[in-house]
């Protein structure tokens, strides 16, 4: 199955049930699966806040901004908002999922706050490390529970409403919190023991981060990547190597292959007209836009959103 043959991409917000009223939640996919039907389970979505899936049991692909991500027990992946996303065709897998509003994460000014966007997109864990990762996940799903009103008989709607929002404590706020977070750094701590622990590969490592942010900022504006080397301070070699080690590609590649995610997203997301589309990501003329695409998808723009778009 191809994500691409799928409908629109359909939009979601962090929208737990009452009177659940943490901005983290924790269920299984089975449980998803019960409440959804399969047409829902097959869309292609685009979410507004953080999600986790580990995956506990079969095999399965995703399909993670367009493309396919091959996941088995073990497999944890980590979405974040913007990010497209649908959960593939297969039926025989189970796993934890974790959602999360980003205002749930501590402020920039925390110094564990980007331990989130220090994970890669997905993890391997071996059998002993899935095992822990189940065990934290439960936890904190146990703890959420803490602060869940009990239901009686006797309670009307009101009184229950009531009950709810006098649970919305700050204290089992701060448990969750102090709970993901210790399991996104025991995570970080295994994902940074499994690359190369040599210093040139860490300064390579930090170079690669702060293109990466700075393309993320700055890709509609700056299209060379000797706008990025002179503003880091670098050569165009220097920061070919450490994207190379990071991704595997190119510094070049890299950003061409971020300003096509953003095409991408504009296509399906917005109605924009091709023309303004191109202006947004910074190209001067709409044919230029057009054969960068084709070059880099095989598509046209035109094409790629209606079969993007249509059932």
């Amino acid at each position: 199955m191809s994500a691409m043959s799928r409908p629109t991409v359909e939009r979601l917000t962090y929208s737990p049930a009452n009177p659940y009223p943490f901005d983290l939640e924790v269920f299984r996919l089975s449980d998803l699966k019960r409440r959804s039907t399969v047409q829902a389970m097959r869309r292609t979505y685009c979410y507004e806040f953080y999600m986790l899936i580990c995956v506990t049991e079969g095999q399965c692909t995703h399909f993670v901004d367009f493309e396919p991500v091959e996941c088995s027990a073990g497999t944890l992946l980590t979405l974040r908002p913007g990010q497209a996303h649908n959960f593939g065709s297969e039926e025989d897998w189970d796993g934890w999922m974790v959602l999360l509003r980003p205002e749930f994460l501590l402020s920039a000014e925390a110094q564990i706050a980007p331990v989130l966007e220090r994970l890669p997109e997905s993890i391997c864990l071996d059998p002993a490390e899935l095992k822990r990762a189940m065990q934290d996940i439960q936890c904190i799903r146990d703890d959420a529970r803490l602060g869940l009103p009990k239901r009686s008989e006797e309670q009307s709607g009101a009184e229950l409403a009531d009950v709810s929002a006098s649970c919305l404590s700050i204290e089992v706020h701060a448990l969750l919190r102090y709970r993901f977070y210790a399991l996104l750094t025991w995570l970080t701590v295994l994902h940074g023991q499994r690359q190369e622990p040599a210093s040139q590969q860490s300064g390579m490592l930090l170079r690669f981060r702060q293109f990466q942010e700075l393309v993320d900022e700055r890709f509609s504006q700056w299209s060379q990547v000797g706008d990025y080397a002179n503003y880091l301070g670098c050569t165009e070699k220097s920061l070919t190597r450490a994207t190379l080690a990071a991704q595997g590609i190119s510094a070049k590649a890299y950003l061409s292959k971020r300003i096509v995610l953003e095409a991408k997203r504009l296509l399906i997301h917005t109605d924009l007209p091709i023309g303004a589309l191109s202006g947004r990501l910074g190209f001067g003329e709409i044919d230029r836009f057009c054969k960068f695409f084709k070059r880099e998808t095989s598509f046209t723009p035109k094409d790629f959103r209606k079969r993007a778009t249509t059932p």
